[in-house]
């Protein structure tokens, strides 16, 4: 369903030359978009890029029906929690990081949804950042919406999009982590990772109509610990 949507909408893309600087060099690179946004995620990757894609994918119920999606794309999965890896040993926290830290240092993609898998909303956990800083791989943001769509009432405000619509595609400015980078550097980037990701999703929701998707109120993020 999602690919027969995604081949019937009528497609306006911005920041397209972000992805494909991003593409034509020969590393790895972390793809950042919001839970929200899973559906059409697929559409910002170009299948003519050297890199192999995969998805960072919860251990639930949820991340199950995911996991098959994603395979039937060929996107590889790595199952997990990308939150604070020694909390979340039972959920796969640990395994997970270094399976996705030797998947982009093999100059693969890992795409993260970086306020999943139960949020708060549009608000950027540390894992992201913290693979970027790991691999010196650059993160890579985007998202998309469409004018035929429905959205759910959901802690994410998933959009679950309709056939036939016009949509609109964004990449915005790449990330890059210092290896170097101490905690109070990567609070202040993950601020800016955030913001710009949240940028470019009032930004296509704007283009295309209806409900503009508005993040939940910060909370404190705990403090940076190295994996």
């Amino acid at each position: 369903y999602m690919q027969f949507c995604a081949a019937t909408t009528r497609w306006e893309y911005r920041g397209r030359d972000h992805i494909q600087a991003l593409t034509g060099q020969s590393g790895g690179i972390v793809a950042a978009f919001w839970h929200s946004r899973i559906a059409l995620s697929f559409v910002a990757w170009p299948r003519s890029a050297p890199q192999k894609p995969a998805m960072l994918i919860s251990r639930s119920k949820e991340g199950d029906f995911i996991a098959r999606f994603a395979r039937q794309l060929d996107i590889a999965t790595i199952r997990g929690s990308s939150r604070n890896q020694r909390k979340d040993k039972g959920k796969g926290g640990m395994a997970a990081f270094r399976d996705m830290d030797r998947w982009v240092n093999d100059a693969n993609c890992m795409g993260m949804t970086i306020d999943g898998p139960r949020g708060p909303r549009q608000r950027a956990t540390m894992g992201a950042l913290r693979l970027a800083r790991s691999t010196g791989a650059p993160i890579m943001i985007f998202s998309w919406s469409v004018t035929h769509k429905h959205v759910a009432n959901s802690w994410d405000r998933f959009v679950l999009p309709l056939p036939f619509a016009r949509g609109v595609m964004i990449w915005g400015e790449p990330l890059v982590i210092p290896e170097a980078a101490d905690p109070d550097e990567m609070e202040r980037l993950r601020l800016v990772l955030e913001d710009r990701l949240n940028t470019i999703t009032r930004q296509a929701d704007e283009a295309c109509g209806g409900v503009v998707s508005e993040p939940e109120p910060a909370i404190p993020v705990q403090a940076e610990a190295t994996p």
